[in-house]
């Protein structure tokens, strides 16, 4: 039978919703979880996990990053994945060049680290007094600091814990083999696939198109790495639009029934990270505005998608005043369900909020 959106909707939200695991199983089943500073309430890589890691708390994956089989990197975006899949991308050899001055930067910081083990970005300032430059904002921040991401970005070094939020650093394992191109290619579309279907054709292509970030040595391979995936994936039409998603796949399974349950998303957690796709199955559009001018902003600074069974039916704005919760929240529709359950389901959330803040619970 054909697809629906109807039945779109509930697949989407039931693979990527998968039954709470452990932190380390969390993150191989998303395949990649995308980072952001901003902490309103939380991080979003924080307010991702909670949704999928049982009992988790706002700040664990900082806590546990350090024994958990992990790297952060850049893939399409940055944030965090296997360390199976960043081998994939590595050596990286990024599209601009250093120069002479550069690499004897490198090399000296690089055997820096490679003596103390563990290094924070202050500890390279003061050793080596590098001074300011100029960052892509347009403003100034310490070289050092500039240099270590340049360096971590090129795979010289990896991120060894965080200090305050701070990434410290240390000298990065070449032990393994160069990937083969096409079979690494093939193997972090797959990541991408998973992570994010149902993808709209469009999508699809946009986001292989992102792998010139995390394997710039491949960027020539892309094309043909998109034609392989409409090879192999499973797709369909549904109301005018091509959907890709793994041939292992159904959609229309039973087993996506959705669940009486309210959760409040993370901007860019998998289920509303696709802008495009978001607007043709829940029919209003979602933007991120925390870098938005306040008098332009239509949803809220850090306004958190707003799901309800299997539809995002609007968003909420959440912050901690004097230690108590504060959600403001807004619907697609101008008010909230009229269903019965919908308040209770809501309560119920926001005190699971609560827990993964480190805050009282009410219910």
């Amino acid at each position: 039978m054909p697809l629906t959106l109807d039945t779109l909707r509930r697949y989407a939200v039931a693979r990527t919703l998968f039954a709470p695991t452990t932190l380390g199983r969390a993150i191989t089943k998303l395949g990649f979880v995308q980072a952001d500073p901003i902490r309103a309430p939380a991080r979003a890589q924080d307010l991702t996990l909670r949704h999928r890691v049982k009992g988790y708390r706002a700040g664990d994956l900082e806590r546990r990053y350090a024994k958990l089989d992990i790297e952060e990197d850049f893939f399409v975006n940055y944030g965090f994945l296997p360390r199976a899949t960043q081998a994939l991308m590595h050596p990286r050899t990024p599209r601009t060049a250093l120069t002479p001055a550069r690499r004897k930067q490198m090399d000296a910081v690089l055997a820096f680290v490679q003596a103390h083990g563990v290094v924070h970005p202050r500890a390279v300032d003061a050793h080596f007094a590098h001074g300011k430059s100029r960052n892509w904002f347009g403003g100034s921040s310490n070289a050092s600091t500039q240099l270590l991401d340049d360096m971590h970005y090129r795979g010289l070094l990896r991120i060894a814990s965080r200090a305050s939020g701070v990434r410290t650093y240390s000298v990065r394992d070449h032990a393994q083999d160069a990937p083969d191109p096409q079979q690494a290619m093939d193997a972090l579309v797959d990541v991408i696939v998973h992570k994010y279907a149902p993808l709209p054709e469009r999508s699809l292509g946009e986001l292989i198109s992102h792998l010139r970030g995390g394997a710039p040595q491949w960027a020539h391979l892309r094309r043909d790495a998109l034609a392989r995936a409409k090879e192999r994936l499973a797709s369909a039409t549904v109301d005018g639009q091509t959907y890709y998603w793994s041939a292992t796949e159904n959609p229309a399974s039973r087993r996506h029934a959705p669940e009486e349950v309210v959760r409040l998303l993370a901007p860019f957690d998998p289920l509303v990270w696709d802008r495009r796709r978001f607007e043709h199955l829940w029919g209003w559009a979602y933007r991120f505005e925390a870098y938005t001018p306040a008098p332009k902003r239509v949803r809220g600074y850090y306004a958190l998608p707003l799901l309800w069974h299997d539809t995002v039916i609007g968003w909420g704005n959440v912050s901690v005043t004097d230690g108590q919760l504060q959600a403001e929240l807004g619907y697609a529709a101008g008010k909230p369900p009229r269903d019965a359950a919908y308040p209770r389901a809501l309560a119920e959330e926001l005190d699971r909020l609560r827990a993964f803040l480190h805050l009282p619970t009410t219910i």
